[in-house]
């Protein structure tokens, strides 16, 4: 079925409408573009529409084969799910005075037959994320039980009572269901400045923080006492420093280097993980010898410039995060980078080529293709990226990257040990059995 969806606008009271005068279109950089026919894919259950206010929505006029704004209301933007990575942006153009987006992602979006429609890929198999795995009535049981059972550990009731109850992380929520990957909240501090920071923003920015960060250091007994429990008994186990609640985990080595070798006294099952921004390679290999199974590096580029100016790190370098993927390399653990993708930079010739050198030079094992949660314009402005050049397309790029490295994996998530060591495409949470 050829799919040309009409483009949706919000009428500013919460409705939004097609207007079947206009096809949606899709954005990469600054520009508007026609979305590929066979990269529109229905949204998946757990997205959700999003009005964009003091923005009018550009599309292709259905008679004249232009694009034009549509001044009947305000753009529509999606929000896709985990597991799914966006292929172009929301279309719009930006009044005066319009606010400034929250740290949200604004995939495009368009309905046709009923149905709302993205252009979007699949690029996660595992399901541990899926809308329709959480029951509240047994999340809310393991809370009180997670609760009851550690009832003086400071990271558990922030676990609990923030993460899971407040802010419905899936992580969290995931933990108290006692299954996959569990979150180890480390450092209330951190060495980077990100634009986009979801945990701490200056009181005069334009935009709010999407959850508090932590507020304490937490001890290694503390994260011992719930970590070899979960490794235990949940399946495909994985607990992970370096979560969206704290600053840089690395900066709390000591701490984490003592967690780790207390718990594998304990246990050898699952994985160690570390989310972090790969600011020092040498507490990655105090780590690596410690235990540490598997790193998961954020980046927005691999071009040095770019990073640079979102990430404005303190006291470190891009090299640095370079290094600490070798690092990892080098000990026989398992290499991500959290690739923040941007349609228009993301797939920028300039950024594939230098995205090419890092795989090679790291000997990185995975690319997690994430969708970048910001405003487009606030973004690019912030780090002045005014041309962006020639662009080959999100889905054409990973293709390209796929064909040259066959052996990397791509994804989503953090693997399990399972997969790791084991069949990468069968050993998975809903794999079939």
């Amino acid at each position: 079925m050829a799919l040309s969806p009409y483009l949706l606008y919000s009428d500013g009271e919460g409705n939004i409408y097609e207007d079947e005068t206009l096809y949606a279109v899709g954005r990469a950089g600054w520009d508007a573009f026609e979305v590929p026919e066979d990269q529109w894919i229905e949204l998946p259950e757990g997205g959700n529409l999003y009005e964009l206010p003091g923005r009018r929505g550009i599309g292709i006029d259905t008679l004249t084969g232009e694009m034009r704004l549509c001044e009947k209301g305000w753009a529509v933007a999606a929000f896709i799910p985990p597991a799914h990575t966006g292929l172009f942006l929301a279309a719009y153009e930006t009044m005066q005075g319009a606010p400034t987006l929250p740290l949200f992602c604004y995939t495009a979006v368009g309905w046709q037959n009923d149905k709302n429609y993205v252009p979007a890929v699949r690029i996660e198999k595992d399901i541990r994320q899926e809308a329709v795995g959480y029951n509240e009535d047994d999340i809310e049981s393991g809370t009180t039980q997670l609760l009851k059972a550690y009832p003086d550990n400071r990271l558990v009731k922030h676990l609990m009572d923030n993460c899971c109850m407040t802010y419905h992380c899936p992580a969290a929520r995931n933990f108290a269901l006692g299954r996959w990957e569990c979150p180890i909240p480390s450092s209330p501090a951190c060495n980077a400045n990100c634009i986009g920071c979801i945990s701490f923003q200056p009181a005069d920015e334009t935009i709010v923080s999407t959850q508090d960060r932590l507020t304490f250091k937490p001890t290694a007994e503390e994260i011992v006492e719930f970590t070899v429990p979960h490794l235990m008994k949940a399946p495909f186990p994985i607990v992970s420093f370096g979560q969206g609640c704290e600053g840089e985990p690395l900066l709390m080595w000591e701490t984490i280097k003592e967690a780790i070798l207390e718990i594998r006294k304990h246990t050898d099952r699952g994985s160690i993980n570390i989310n972090t921004n790969g600011s020092k390679p040498d507490a990655v290999k105090i780590l690596c010898d410690a235990g540490l199974n598997s790193i998961r590096v954020s980046t927005n580029s691999a071009q040095k410039h770019i990073y640079e100016a979102y990430y404005r790190p303190n006291n470190y370098q891009f090299e640095d995060i370079i290094e600490s993927l070798k690092v990892m390399n080098q000990h026989g653990g398992w290499s991500s980078i959290n690739y923040f993708v941007f349609p228009g930079i993301t797939d920028s010739e300039a950024e594939y080529e230098a995205l090419r050198i890092l795989i090679r030079e790291t000997g990185l094992k995975m690319i997690q293709w994430r969708n970048f949660n910001i405003d487009p314009d606030w973004y690019m402005g912030k780090i002045g990226m005014h041309e962006t050049g020639e662009m080959l397309g999100v889905k054409q790029m990973m293709e390209l990257i796929r064909e040259e490295f066959p052996d990397l994996k791509f994804g989503y998530f953090n693997p399990p040990m399972e997969r790791i060591k084991g069949d990468y495409n069968s050993s998975y949470a809903g794999a079939a059995k």
